[in-house]
């Protein structure tokens, strides 16, 4: 094969690790029952089609194939250790013993792998906290700087929970499946944590060059569909219909450059009004059922922006209310926040500082940059120019997304001297 050739085998290779990676590592994890050995193999089966793809062309099913050469290079790891641990050998004959065929890699099952893994890392043994940081790492790749800046926790600390939580999912023989109907409501609410927490780093990532993460928000809707098909709870339909609300919104939040383009500002023709009618019916749904929670409650304030023709149509009255709604159900600082930006919306900015001035103060949202950008933006509209300079620049110091710190960095050049 010409070295042009190679040159295109190998960027098709990135490309399947882009976007099958965490797939294949979830099949693997399934077949091994061990995630250490699961994350040898999967580099193992790379680095092969590295090497091997060139020479024999790319498979026909690439995923099963990486799959299948994953598993054999377990099967070879557990024979090579065989003399040091008489338990390997029994495994690996076990795995040995299992179909060769690598077609058998793929298909429905492998797909729901993920939705596998995922209950498995939201297992009760573990601490809440270390089940959506596993999850986010095992499951979506994430690193763990991504999961500390979602988490607002050091690295180091973070690292640890998810050496802890994979520790404890192998001493305990913690299973790898989907739990039974009986089980599945106590396990719910982590499982819809972690994957709004994966839409979210896709809808608006946490750092970088790039404004979103396609292939993060689309993943969590597949698993929000696939959660749904299998336990069409409320919530679970009111956490589809809030992410699918906020994805329609994609193409007109971005400038061309991928400069941010805020709420007020979007080109609401661009948004994706299949989304939003399917979001809608969700939420409709959802909230016939009268046992909805945060999920629903979030989907509902979309509904409404989805709903107005314009930003200067929006109902900040119905928003506030909602907004109370949730402070109900699941507060938190962040959840006060945006309520005080609502009611900023609704009152004007004066009414919006009087509530964020004491969410700052009691240092609750230190160290996010969402928090100072909104103050800043409700000083400059009260004309407090230095102290939403201030602001700007506490803002720009915390944002760690580059788009974001365009904006901050225009809002900042706009002020009058």
């Amino acid at each position: 094969m010409s070295e042009g050739a190679s040159e295109q085998v190998r960027g098709q290779v990135d490309a399947i690790y882009h976007s099958d990676s965490r797939r294949i590592l979830a099949t693997l994890i399934r077949l091994l029952g061990d995630f250490a050995l699961a994350e040898e193999a999967l580099q193992e089966a790379f680095a092969a089609a590295v090497a091997q793809w060139p020479r024999s062309g790319v498979p026909a099913n690439p995923r099963a194939w990486l799959v299948s050469t994953g598993r054999f290079k377990a099967i070879d790891e557990l024979r090579r250790r065989i003399r040091s641990d008489a338990s390997r050998a029994a495994l690996a004959d076990q795995l040995g013993a299992e179909t060769d065929d690598p077609e058998a890699w793929d298909g429905e099952q492998v797909e729901d792998d993920r939705l596998r893994l995922i209950f498995t890392c939201c297992h009760p043994a573990l601490v809440p906290e270390a089940r959506a940081a596993l999850t986010l790492r095992e499951v979506c790749g994430l690193s763990t700087e991504e999961i500390a800046r979602a988490f607002l926790v050091a690295p180091a600390a973070l690292a640890q929970r998810i050496v802890r939580a994979k520790a404890r999912i192998r001493d305990e023989g913690i299973p790898y499946e989907v739990p039974s109907r009986a089980e599945m409501p106590e396990r719910l609410e982590s499982v819809l944590q972690v994957i709004y927490l994966v839409f979210n780093e896709g809808y608006s990532a946490s750092s970088g060059a790039s404004l979103t993460r396609a292939d993060l928000s689309g993943e969590a809707i597949r698993l929000g569909r696939l959660l749904v098909g299998l336990l069409p709870e409320p919530e679970a339909i009111g956490l589809l219909a809030l992410m699918l609300l906020h994805e329609s919104r994609r193409a007109a939040r971005a400038s061309p450059e991928g400069d941010l383009i805020l709420l007020e500002d979007q080109d609401r023709s661009l948004w994706n009004r299949e989304q939003i009618t399917e979001g809608m019916a969700l939420l409709r749904g959802a909230l016939l059922s009268g046992r909805f929670g945060q999920y629903t409650l979030q989907a509902a304030i979309a509904a409404v922006h989805a709903a107005a023709p314009t930003f200067g149509d929006t109902d900040w009255s119905q928003i506030v209310a909602l907004h109370d709604g949730l402070a109900q159900v699941a507060p938190s600082p962040v959840v006060e926040l945006n309520r005080a930006v609502a009611v900023a919306m609704r009152d004007g900015p004066v009414a919006g500082l009087a509530l964020i001035d004491p969410i700052l103060e009691a240092g609750h949202l230190a160290d996010y940059h969402l928090a100072y950008a909104a103050r800043a933006e409700l000083r400059r509209r009260a004309g407090r120019t230095a102290e939403a300079r201030d602001d700007y620049r506490r803002a720009l110091t915390l944002a760690q997304q580059e788009p974001e710190r365009r904006l901050i960095r225009r809002r900042l050049a706009g002020l009058p001297d």
